[in-house]
This record gives C-alpha cells, structure tokens and sequence, in this order.
C-alpha cells in the first residue's frame, strides 16, 4: 500500500475517509476492491478501517469508539466530542442505549442529527475541553451530567457513578450543572446526582444497586472489604449482613478477547469459591447475579429473588455488623 495512504491511516488512528484516500492517490476502484476482499472494513459513510483495527473491537464500547471515530472524521465544522462518545474516549464505563449515536457539541443553540450522528448546539467552558486519545473531548463532569440528562435512567446514574469513580466530586458535578438551570431533562442529572455512590465499579454493579433500591433496601453499601490479618475479601454490594456479587462473563474471559481474566476460567471460579467461603465464615449471607438479573425481563424475578434471599439472612444472623468492626477493612477501596 502506498506510504502517503498509510501515513493518513496513522493519522486516523487506524481509519481514513475515502477523500482522503483519493488524495493520497488512490481510485475509487481500488478502494471498492480492498472493501470487497476484506483488506478494508467500511466503518461509517465514506470512511474505512484497515481489517485488523475492526477486528480489534472486541467490546460493544470498543465497536461504538471505532464508528464514533470514523463518524467524527465526516464532520467539518468546529466541534468536541461529548456525551457518550466522550465517556468512550475518557474511559467511563457506560451503558449504550439499543441504538447509540455519536453525539458532538458545538458553543450554538439548537440541536440536529443526520447519519446516526448528533451535533448538540449548546455552550461550554473553555476549562470544560480537553483532550482524550488525541481528540478534543468534554471533560467527566460535563460528560456525566450531559448523558444523564440526554438519556435519563439508569444511563444517566451509571455514568455520574463512573465518573466519581474516576474522581470526579459532587462539587465538580453541581459546577457543571449550574449553568443548565433552564436546559431541557436538567432534572435527569439532577436525581443522578442524588442516586450517585462512587463505589460503584462498573455498569452492572450500578445496575444490581438499584435492584435493592427497588426493593426498599436502601441502605447499601458500596465495595465491602473484611480482612482476618492474614487475607482479606471484598464483595460488591452489602446490606445488613448479606452481600451481593455480580458474576459477568468478562471475569472468565481472557483479557485479549474483552475481558479481564489474568488466570485460566478453572482457577477464576476456585478464587471464587475460596472467597466466598472466607466471606461466610464471618456470618454472611450471600447472593450472586448476572447479567440477565439485571437487565431486561429477569430484574422482576430477580428482585423476589433478592428480597427472598435478603430477609433469611436477617433471620439468622438479625442485620447489626457490630461484632464485624475488628475485621471491616476502612479507608481504602479494593485494589483494581
């Protein structure tokens, strides 16, 4: 392939748009031939990655980034990128909606979309721009509270609980919502706010959260650790003296094919089991859920479920975690 077309491929992080392409001295034919044999995958309208960088994009957020990327590259017009394909470039873990956007913003008022691609006319700070990948995003703050209001809940409580997980306060929050006293959804982030824990390590836990909101179990805590001096084990979620786990597939999954997994899935799920053992050997109760609790048709059943499971805890062990205090491990959250 010719150095002046891969050279703009470089530039594009992988991707190029078929002007570009031509200007580098391409035909429109050989394009058409490289989309044809599989060399080049046909991204957006007009704008291709070489096969290996699509293949790469293992993860829904990791597919949404590339057609984000490959979108933003059509665009002409002074922009930064901002909610979710914002949260994508900074690193927040989000929920897409069934059919996500690329989402733009521009300092006008009024709001338009054309090709999957949404361009926000709204003001913004200068001190709110910054950079992510190479690309002029809105910052975390902005980014949280733009996609609460633009895509309500739960979206919106994911990504405010995110962002505090990446350091972002609830000062930082109100400070990006001030000005967006007469916006419309304002309320959205509003009640994001309220709702948010920082403890909350990724979308599904946010998600398992809210379940026990849903059930009147209010009082959780987030990231609880206990230690005997010699080990110590956390779990997601506490309430009373019961504790909730969610199991996804990407802890048994292999970190090159989207997952987390350092160790072979027989030795993930023996760490498991050994810690649960630990976990209820201090008179703990214990629930595990999944996706499919979570999300869709199963979250009914899964909160009886919960309820279910919750109320014989307190049964046998009541809900005090007094006797716990020598053991609860304080000021510092489980290592990543």
């Amino acid at each position: 392939m010719r150095p002046t077309v891969l050279a703009a491929m470089r530039r594009g992080q992988g991707l190029i748009t078929r002007r570009d392409a031509v200007l580098a001295g391409m035909t429109g034919r050989e394009i058409d031939r490289l989309v044809r044999t599989g060399e080049w995958a046909a991204i957006h309208r007009g704008v291709y990655a070489d096969a290996e960088v699509a293949a790469g994009a293992k993860t829904p957020g990791s597919r949404q980034r590339l057609l984000d990327r490959a979108a933003c590259l059509n665009i002409t017009v002074p922009f930064v990128r901002s909610h979710t394909t914002a949260a994508l470039e900074l690193g927040l873990s989000v929920l897409l909606p069934a059919k996500p956007l690329t989402h733009v913003t521009r300092p006008c008022v009024g709001t338009h979309s054309d090709y999957r691609v949404k361009h926000h006319l709204a003001p913004y700070e200068a001190a709110q721009v910054i950079e992510a990948n190479g690309f002029p995003v809105l910052d975390r703050a902005r980014t949280a509270i733009d996609v609460a209001r633009h895509d309500g809940y739960p979206y919106g409580l994911i990504a405010v609980d995110n962002a505090r997980r990446h350091g972002v306060t609830l000062d930082d929050l109100d400070r990006a919502l001030a000005p967006m006293r007469f916006w419309p959804d304002r309320r959205n982030a509003v009640e994001a706010i309220e709702m948010s824990d920082a403890g909350a390590e990724n979308p599904a836990e946010t998600l398992t959260r809210t379940l026990l909101y849903e059930i009147g179990r209010t009082d959780v805590e987030t990231q609880f650790g206990v230690t005997d001096g010699v080990r110590e084990a956390w779990a997601d979620l506490r309430v009373g003296r019961h504790l909730i786990e969610f199991d996804g597939l990407v802890k048994y999954r292999p970190a090159g094919d989207g997952g987390v997994a350092t160790v072979s899935p027989e030795q993930v799920v023996w760490e498991e089991k050994r810690r649960e053992d630990f976990l209820r050997s201090f008179r703990l109760g214990m629930s595990r859920v999944g996706w499919s609790d979570v999300w869709g048709s199963g979250r009914e059943f899964a909160k009886l479920r919960l309820d279910r499971e919750i109320a014989a805890t307190d049964r046998l062990w009541g809900r005090s975690i007094d006797d716990l205090d020598r053991f609860i491990i304080k000021g510092r959250q489980r290592a990543a």
